[in-house]
């Protein structure tokens, strides 16, 4: 049996197989196994697609307290490695603060971790995550990767057999510290010895609470051993109670480096404290400090090894009442969080998924104001929306609790539904399940933006640092909703005019098949400039030696930038090849005279472009191009061909710039592929071989109806949630 499970309490069953702690007994295995010194098991909650901390060892809870539930979206170790289904290794704290800033904000340590998922072929159960002492090599041994793959395989394996034979697996009490090995001799020896010295000496367990001091450490810090035993020095002591002394402390557990620190015993008594921390506690050592420690600075590295008395930093003086450490690294996690939220759906999400847990509420409530009325940005937690939606629309002058707080700025705390109902009588005609709120004002640039609302289920106690907390928390959770609404409302505007400007459908021609894609992408605003169309011929015109008249003309361009600026212009440019279409100007002069009128417009944006004449009773096509990719084209009998299209400049370069144009055969059954880059163009990936990729589509699904085509030559693009351009795609078949 490893250390860790020998010297702490047995754990509880944990409503496994048989009556073992099931998830205490792997995470201490797998820990011993590759001698990590923290670790924790998350089950994944399938109704809400949510990782949630069952057990944890090695290090106090609170050291993950913003990751106690973790979305399966979040970008974190453990809900990356359930993702990809593999083992996430992180080396250190600058590949950490890289990868996941969210965690190095928070904790900001040099240690190693490793994430690992807990799933079978065809289900997930959950996520592993074990870290090791800053002093880890920079890669993770083979050896150390098979054993923590293969125990969580049994894991796996165990979690399965549990569910097929209906036991519920249940969280288990986290165990902590490793197991003593002296004799009762020797112990009794040690605690003599340390009695002797006359350095301050102290014990603390991984949780920071003394567990030994002997009376040199009580004459130091002005104490009774009896009044620091079982309780941690921050607390027992007013003038440790500054984030920065539990900040050294969770710097040595997590980096298993040495640190120190030099603090002001009221009035006048500094004092070094020498902080050595191991797998189950850490080892202080406290003496009055010398003048040299006393002047240094704050801001000294925080987990390196500290050798040197003059390296640590002072803690001490007029500081006023401090924050608990736990309250600031929710706050700093939440921060970093929320800067990630684009939409207002975003925030509600990250709230429900970030701060539902740390406050331990039941239920989420965001509401914004919109006319005079209260509106429901968004909920979690009530499996009828109809409980709340009947607030949707509201009067902002309504008496009403979430009223209240928006028009005031001031949050209320209701412990129990009497203290609700007693101010507001008519929430008991309008019950919603909960037994205690926080109702939470959202002020943002000085004036309101909305209410957040925490319901529980259960009546509910509120700290005053608890409301503290949950009313900094509304400060932060204002900021992202101000610019997230301030986004969703120029997001609306830029879709409606992309939408009025591109056009709604294509016009049925005679003899010619169409299809056409447009995705925007999802950089800036989710819209941009590339366009298509579809335009009948002229009758004005010689478009065609031989005096033969177009039967259609179509355009594919790309107009530069991903903004409301880009659809603007990609609009005139539309509009300009439909009027010079219109009156017979021919592929190359439609491309000069929008070239010339793209430079008087003077709006520093460029274009590229693709046009065309069809004279489909000939089967013959005449293009122009300018700065575009080159069209594809498939023949009847199955070869595709790259069109080698002599081309001109981009759009908006120079006035004189020439396009010349080219004429190519378009057989029955031929599909003509016009594309924007966006099609072949992504970052990391070679775009000869990306162009060779959509030939090969174009070659297996030409025979398919086009719209089938259409959706093949585009791919899985729709899905991705990320898409650096827009994707604009105009198929065109004449008949076999």
């Amino acid at each position: 049996m490893s250390d860790q499970v020998a010297s702490g309490s047995a754990p509880p069953d944990g409503g496994g197989e048989g009556s073992h702690p099931l998830l205490s007994l792997a995470l201490a295995g797998m820990m011993d196994d590759v001698q990590a010194h923290s670790g924790a098991i998350y089950l994944l909650s399938e109704v809400r697609q949510v990782l949630e901390m069952a057990v944890m060892a090695g290090l106090p809870r609170a050291f993950a307290a913003p990751w106690e539930r973790v979305a399966l979206t979040a970008p974190l170790p453990v809900a990356e490695a359930v993702r990809d289904r593999r083992l996430i290794w992180v080396p250190g704290e600058d590949d950490m603060a890289r990868r996941y800033p969210r965690i190095s904000v928070v904790l900001p340590y040099h240690f190693a971790l490793a994430a690992l998922p807990v799933a079978t072929a065809d289900r997930v159960y959950g996520a592993v995550f074990v870290t090791w002492p800053g002093s880890h090599p920079p890669e993770i041994s083979a050896g150390e990767r098979a054993h923590l793959i293969a125990a969580c395989d049994r894991l796996a394996l165990r979690l399965q057999r549990a569910a097929a034979t209906g036991h519920d697996v249940v969280h288990e009490p986290d165990f902590l510290g490793t197991a003593a090995r002296a004799g009762t001799r020797g112990a009794v020896e040690a605690v003599q010895m340390v009695t002797r010295v006359p350095d301050g000496m102290c014990a603390l367990d991984v949780d920071g609470r003394v567990t030994f001091a002997n009376a040199a450490m009580a004459e130091l810090v002005g104490a009774q051993v009896t009044e620091l035993l079982g309780s941690t020095l921050w607390t027992t002591l007013p003038w440790l109670n500054d984030p920065a002394i539990e900040d050294r402390y969770r710097a040595a557990m997590l980096s298993q480096h040495s640190t120190s620190f030099v603090a002001l015993r009221p009035p006048q008594d500094w004092l070094l404290f020498r902080l050595h921390p191991s797998r189950s506690g850490i080892s202080v050592q406290v003496t009055p400090a010398d003048a040299t420690a006393q002047d240094t600075p704050l801001g000294a590295r925080r987990d390196a090894p500290q050798d040197v008395p003059p390296d640590a930093p002072v803690v001490g003086g007029p500081w006023g009442r401090p924050v608990r450490l736990v309250a600031i690294s929710q706050l700093l996690d939440l921060a970093s969080a929320l800067t990630e939220a684009v939409g207002v759906s975003d925030v509600v999400e990250l709230v429900a998924d970030e701060i539902m847990p740390a406050a331990g509420s039941s239920a989420l409530v965001m509401l914004g104001p919109d006319g005079g009325r209260l509106r429901v940005l968004g909920q979690r937690g009530y499996d009828d929306p109809r409980v709340v939606d009947r607030f949707d629309g509201m009067l902002l002058t309504a008496r009403t609790p979430g009223a209240h707080a928006l028009a005031t700025g001031v949050p209320s705390f209701f412990e129990t539904r009497e203290q609700l109902e007693r101010l507001y009588p008519a929430r008991v005609a309008t019950p919603d399940g909960m037994a205690a709120w926080a109702y939470l004002p959202l002020i943002a640039s000085g004036r309101p933006v909305g209410t957040c609302v925490l319901g529980y289920a259960q009546p509910h106690r509120f700290s005053t640092d608890e409301r503290a907390v949950l009313t900094g928390l509304g400060g932060l959770i204002a900021q992202a909703l101000e610019r997230a609404r301030l986004y969703d409302t120029k997001h609306r505007l830029a879709h409606g005019l992309q939408s009025a400007l591109l056009p709604h459908s294509l016009p049925r021609l005679p003899g010619l098949e169409v299809a056409a894609r447009y995705l925007p992408g999802t950089h800036g605003m989710d819209i941009g400039g590339d366009f298509y169309d579809l335009m009948r011929g002229s009758a004005e015109g010689d478009l065609f030696r031989g005096a033969v008249h177009a039967e259609a003309a179509a355009v594919i361009g790309d107009v530069q930038g991903h903004n409301v600026a880009a659809a603007g212009l990609m609009g005139q440019v539309r509009t300009a090849v439909r009027a010079y279409t219109a009156v017979g100007q021919p592929p190359g002069r439609v491309l000069s005279s929008t070239n010339r009128l793209l430079i008087d417009l003077d709006a520093e944006l460029l274009a590229s472009c693709v046009y065309l004449h069809l004279d489909l009773p000939h089967h013959r096509v005449l293009l122009a191009r300018a700065g575009h990719p080159q069209p594809l084209l498939r023949d009847p009998d199955g070869r595709v061909h790259v069109l080698d299209l002599t081309g001109g400049p981009l759009l908006g370069i120079d006035r004189s710039s020439f396009y010349p144009t080219t004429g190519i055969p378009l057989l029955p059954g031929s599909v003509l592929v016009l594309y924007t880059d966006g099609l072949i163009e992504t970052p990391g990936a070679d775009i000869d071989d990306a162009l060779a990729e959509l030939a090969g589509r174009l070659e297996r699904g030409a025979d398919q109806p086009l719209e089938a085509l259409a959706d093949s030559l585009i791919g899985d693009r729709t899905e991705a949630p990320t898409r650096g351009d827009d994707i604009a795609l105009l198929l065109l078949r004449p008949p076999r």
